[in-house]
């Protein structure tokens, strides 16, 4: 789980003021026409069009709003005359980040938390794997980067792909990306076993007359919602190849609980807490935060007779998944879609449970998928002293000069490659050096050591990762300008304004490098019938409860313009 405190809420909403002062009174249409004329093309993209909330009352409306220009970000490295006719692109893809197919009905839930914690439970979550797979139409749709007109080369998933690592929602996940025929519901496929039927007013009843706290702010009542919402449909899958990084609720409870198989029972048992008193719940939601041991003594003593009981039917295939199995799942054949084989993953990594890899982004380009996350708990990452070894043996392999400790030049590697990295923890959120109850004898290493590494190897010039649940890029600038690189982050796409972002790299050919950041919304349309229950109108109705979620701060996590579609220059690396 992962929330905002006020300062940070007030901090986001200035950023997001700041960005809208890029342009003055009447400047914003020139610069909409700048950015088209840069671009190759930007149907599909949010330089076409975005999603804007219109209306006076509670809850709002979405509709189609102007799109978004380019803002180009001078911070590492000049922006010289002349680099769009003498660019040449490197590299397309795209980022997806933070999906969270949710099993809506699984006993292992913490609804009941919601106004201590929005992300405990949001009224748009039985429709995710209908909102991840109406992103992957727009994908497949759009195909090629806006500004070098390079067909994506793949898709990268950067964590907490499921909500609950439960093997079910790993299954949803892996046939929205390869394609296939899904129920998105479990325990008894004849009807709805969740809290949005229970009748009690702390939730939204979208099915019921019943005035709860959700429709007091607005929530429409939507007769059939549940059932069609859990009805069988057909993803298309990706056409291009796609990998995936492992986030921390693809291994832990919720995001937050060490994983120890203590609790498996409760997963794929039949009682499902509903509620408990305030209290309660907020000492449970402090300890998700500070305490994860009492955290689990406090679930287990609420799931045994303290807390508002519901008898669901049992479901084997909410079991949770271990590493290994996360891994070998992506392995199985019937998942394989347009490519790679595992998608990242090795035979190697299904039996040992290592989620980091290498593969190759294109000629010339290295991508590494990283495993930040800590399975003591806590929803924030660190790495490991094993993997962090290994991260610096990759970047020394592939880069023909380096810099060492004491800033002196070093020679030498095989390779010289062009490095992104990917990982599902920002640099942020990479502070949680709990020993990892698997290794409790390894170091573990936080952001600042990360970077510090990272500024070491001019050949990496970005680190792409989620987990914050919103747009943010940062400048992570060195003395020596060639040692400095862009760290993107990306909004989720269970929480609005649910963006994925197309990564295009280019070389200017004046000693320059761009990074063009792109944000893409799904394929579903903007206007919302809440009568339309195709795959489509689902799919916008996903989009537009997000934004009216009453515990959520939608605008917090939008970002300011210059974390949306931007060029971020830097110096390309020294031969």
């Amino acid at each position: 789980m992962h929330g905002l405190n006020r300062r940070q809420f007030m901090s986001r909403m200035s950023a997001v003021a700041a960005g809208a002062a890029l342009w003055s009174a009447g400047s914003y249409d020139r610069a909409l026409a700048v950015t088209a004329a840069r671009a190759v093309r930007t149907r599909g993209t949010t330089l076409e069009q975005a999603a804007r909330p219109v209306g006076s009352g509670a809850y709002k409306r979405l509709v189609a709003g102007p799109g978004w220009p380019l803002v180009v970000r001078r911070e590492l490295a000049g922006a010289g005359a002349g680099r769009d006719d003498r660019r040449t692109g490197l590299v397309s893809f795209v980022q997806f980040t933070d999906l969270h197919l949710a099993d809506v009905e699984s006993p292992v839930r913490f609804e009941y938390l919601a106004k201590f914690n929005d992300s405990a439970c949001r009224p748009q979550e039985a429709l995710t794997v209908r909102g991840a797979s109406s992103l992957v139409e727009r994908v497949n749709a759009v195909r090629r980067g806006p500004y070098t007109g390079m067909p994506f080369g793949m898709v990268m998933a950067t964590g907490d792909n499921t909500d609950n690592h439960e093997h079910i929602e790993l299954d949803w996940y892996l046939t929205v990306m390869s394609g296939g025929r899904i129920t998105p519901g479990s325990g008894d496929p004849s009807r709805y076993e969740g809290v949005q039927n229970s009748g009690n007013v702390d939730y939204w009843n979208p099915e019921l007359p019943l005035q709860d706290h959700y429709k007091a702010k607005g929530l429409p009542q939507i007769p059939g919602f549940l059932s069609d919402a859990g009805s069988p449909f057909t993803a298309p899958g990706l056409t291009i190849p796609w990998y995936t990084t492992v986030g921390n609720h693809d291994d832990s409870i919720e995001g937050s609980l060490p994983d120890l198989g203590l609790l498996n029972s409760l997963y794929t048992g039949d009682r499902k807490l509903e509620g408990c008193d305030d209290d309660t719940a907020a000492r449970l939601a402090d300890a998700l935060k500070h305490d994860p041991a009492q955290a689990a003594a406090l679930l287990g003593k609420l799931l045994t007779g303290e807390g508002a009981i519901r008898k669901v039917t049992p479901d084997e295939r909410r079991r949770p998944f271990s590493p290994a199995e996360f891994a070998r799942a992506h392995l199985d054949p019937a998942h394989t879609g347009a490519g790679p084989v595992g998608h990242g993953f090795t035979s190697d990594a299904a039996n040992s449970g290592r989620l980091y890899y290498t593969f190759p982004l294109a000629e010339g380009v290295l991508g590494i998928s990283l495993d930040t996350t800590n399975r003591a708990g806590f929803a924030d990452g660190s790495l490991g002293t094993r993997q962090l070894k290994w991260l610096e043996s990759v970047l020394r392999s592939h880069s023909g000069r380096w810099y060492d400790t004491d800033g002196r030049t070093v020679r030498g590697g095989s390779g010289d490659s062009l490095i992104v990295l990917f990982s599902h923890h920002t640099s942020a959120t990479m502070g949680n050096l709990l020993p990892d109850p698997y290794h409790p004898f390894e170091g573990r290493h936080d952001g600042a050591a990360l970077v510090s590494l990272l500024q070491r190897y001019p050949n990496v010039v970005a680190w792409v990762n989620g987990h914050t649940h919103e747009n943010r890029i940062i400048p992570h600038a060195h003395a020596v300008p060639e040692r400095a690189f862009w760290e993107i982050n990306t909004a989720s796409h269970i929480d609005y304004p649910q963006h994925a972002r197309i990564i295009e790299l280019a070389d200017n050919g004046d000693g320059t490098l761009s990074l063009f950041t792109t944000l893409m919304e799904s394929a579903a349309p903007y206007v919302t019938d809440v009568h339309d229950t195709s795959d489509a109108g689902l799919a916008a109705l996903y989009r537009e409860l997000s934004y009216n979620d009453p515990y959520a701060t939608p605008n917090a996590k939008l970002g300011a313009a210059s974390d949306h579609n931007t060029e971020l220059l830097l110096r390309r690396p020294g031969r």
